[in-house]
C-alpha cells in the first residue's frame, strides 16, 4: 500500500517540511497539492515524476518530468500553488487562520496516497490584543513565557492595513510584535496622504512605556513604503529605534503615488513632520513622467511601474533634496531587495543606502540581502509565490511585482533566515 509522508505535518508556516512517498508502483506518478484559502480562493499545484523499482519518491531530490516546478524542491508543492478560483471574501486575504494543504500522489498502477500539511501563523501560546489607545491603531502579538520581550514594530506599505501575519510570526520567534497601522485601518485615514510622523513618535513612546521591551530594544520592520517609513523613523527618532529592517525599501522620500486621495496629484505629500511636509523626489522634478504608472507594456497586461522611479532619479537636485538621512540611524540596518522588482528599483536603493552608511562610517552592522531574480513581494517563507501581478488595494490597478515564482520563493526563505539572525545579533550590538 502506497504512503505519502510529511515529516512534520503540523507546524509554523516558516518551518520547512520533508515530503516523501514509498511503496509506489514503478513508472510515472502524479503528485498534486490543493488548498482553499480563508478568503475562499482555491489553489492547486502538481508535477509528474518517474518512480524507480524501489518505489520511493523524495521531493527534496526528485526532479519532475513536468509540472509547476522544474527542480528538486521539498517545498515546491506549496510555493508553486496557483490560484484557480478568485477570493469570495477579500477582507480575509490576510487571515491568521491555519492553512491546510491537501497532498496526493497517484502512482502508475492507479494507487493513491494522501496526506495533510498544516501551516500555522499563530502558534499556541502567542496572544493577540487589539490596540486602540492614545490614537493608535494596531494589533499586539505577545509570545509565550515571561517577559519582557524585545519588540518589533511591523509596518505595511502602500496598501495600508494592519500587517498581522508578519507580526504574529515574529511573536512565534520570541518577540513582542506590534502590527502598527497608519492608514486604511480602524481609526485611521483611508489614504496615506499627509500622514503625521508624530503618530509614530507617539507609538514609540507608548511602546517603550507600556510594553517595556527587554533592554529597551525596539526594531522597525517595514515593507515597501513601510520600508521607506522605517528608514525615515530610524533617522528621525534614533534614540527610540534600536534597529531597522527595510524590505524592498526606498532610499528617498516619495509622494502619495497610488495611495493618496483621489482628488490630489501623485506627487502630493505623504509624510508631515511638525506640520511641514518632507520633500519628495517627484515635486518639481523635470524628469517626473507618469507614463509607466498608467500604461502597461501591452494592452491588458499588468503595469510594471519601476521605470518611472528609475527615470525620476536622473535629477540630482531632487534626489538630494528627498534623500533619507540614513546616517542618523543609531543601530544596525538590514536591507532586503529583489533585482527584478517591478514596483521600484529596490536593489539600487539598497545599494545606495549601504554605500551612504559606509561613507558616514556608520558604527553598527549594515547588511544588504540582494535576492537575484526576485521581485517586490518578498515576505516570509512557504507562501505561494505564483501570483506576481496583483490588484493594488488602494489604486485598484493590477501591478506586476516582478520576479519568478522560484526566485521569489527562494528570496522569502533566505531573507527570513537573515531577518531572524539580524534581530538576534542586533540585540547583542546594543
Amino acid at each position: 500500500m502506497s504512503r505519502l509522508i510529511i515529516d512534520i505535518p503540523d507546524d509554523l508556516i516558516d518551518r520547512p517540511r520533508h515530503i516523501t512517498a514509498d511503496s509506489l508502483a514503478p513508472g510515472v506518478a502524479q503528485f498534486s497539492a490543493a488548498f482553499t484559502h480563508a478568503d475562499g480562493s482555491r489553489w492547486q499545484s502538481g508535477a509528474t515524476f518517474t518512480v524507480g523499482e524501489n518505489g520511493l519518491l523524495d521531493l527534496a531530490v526528485a526532479v519532475p518530468l513536468s509540472g509547476d516546478w522544474q527542480d528538486a524542491q521539498a517545498m515546491a508543492p506549496v510555493w508553486s500553488l496557483r490560484q484557480v478560483s478568485p477570493p469570495e471574501d477579500s477582507a480575509r486575504s490576510d487571515s491568521l487562520d491555519a492553512r491546510t494543504i491537501h497532498l496526493r500522489i497517484d502512482d502508475a498502477a492507479g494507487n493513491t496516497a494522501q496526506a495533510t500539511l498544516i501551516q500555522r501563523v499563530v502558534p499556541a501560546g502567542v496572544s493577540r490584543q487589539e490596540i486602540r489607545e492614545q490614537g493608535l491603531s494596531g494589533t499586539l502579538f505577545t509570545p509565550e513565557g515571561a517577559g519582557p520581550h524585545p519588540l518589533v514594530i511591523v509596518l505595511n506599505g502602500s496598501g495600508g492595513g494592519t500587517p498581522e501575519q508578519r507580526a504574529a510570526l515574529f511573536a512565534a520567534h520570541g518577540y513582542s510584535a506590534l502590527a502598527l497601522a497608519y492608514f486604511k485601518a480602524p481609526g485611521r485615514p483611508e489614504f496615506i496622504s499627509a500622514t503625521p510622523l508624530e503618530y509614530f513618535e507617539e507609538a514609540l513612546t507608548w511602546a517603550k512605556a507600556t510594553l517595556q521591551p527587554r533592554n529597551g530594544f525596539i526594531a522597525l520592520a517595514g515593507h515597501s513604503r513601510g520600508g521607506e517609513l522605517a528608514l525615515i523613523l530610524g533617522s528621525l527618532f534614533p534614540e527610540s529605534v534600536s534597529a531597522v529592517i527595510g524590505y524592498v525599501p526606498s532610499a528617498v522620500v516619495h509622494g502619495t503615488l497610488r495611495a493618496g486621495r483621489p482628488d490630489e496629484p501623485r506627487d502630493a505629500d505623504a509624510w508631515l513632520w511638525r506640520g511641514k511636509p518632507l520633500r519628495n523626489i517627484w515635486q518639481g522634478n523635470p524628469f517626473a513622467d507618469w507614463h509607466a504608472f498608467d500604461n502597461p507594456p501591452q494592452p491588458g497586461a499588468p503595469i510594471r511601474q519601476a521605470p518611472a522611479f528609475v527615470n525620476v532619479e536622473r535629477d540630482d537636485a531632487s534626489r538630494a533634496a528627498a534623500r533619507i538621512p540614513v546616517e542618523r540611524i543609531a543601530g544596525p540596518v538590514l536591507l532586503i531587495s529583489g533585482t527584478d522588482d517591478g514596483f521600484w528599483p529596490s536593489t539600487a536603493y539598497c545599494e545606495r543606502i549601504k554605500a551612504e552608511l559606509a561613507a558616514a562610517n556608520h558604527p553598527w552592522p549594515v547588511e544588504h540581502v540582494r535576492n537575484e531574480g526576485a521581485g517586490h513581494a518578498i515576505s516570509f517563507p512557504y507562501l505561494p509565490t505564483t501570483d506576481r501581478a496583483k490588484v493594488h488595494p488602494v489604486a485598484g490597478v493590477v501591478i506586476d511585482g516582478g520576479g519568478t515564482a522560484l526566485a521569489n520563493a527562494q528570496a522569502n526563505a533566505h531573507s527570513w533566515t537573515r531577518v531572524l539572525a539580524f534581530l538576534a545579533s542586533a540585540q547583542v550590538a546594543l
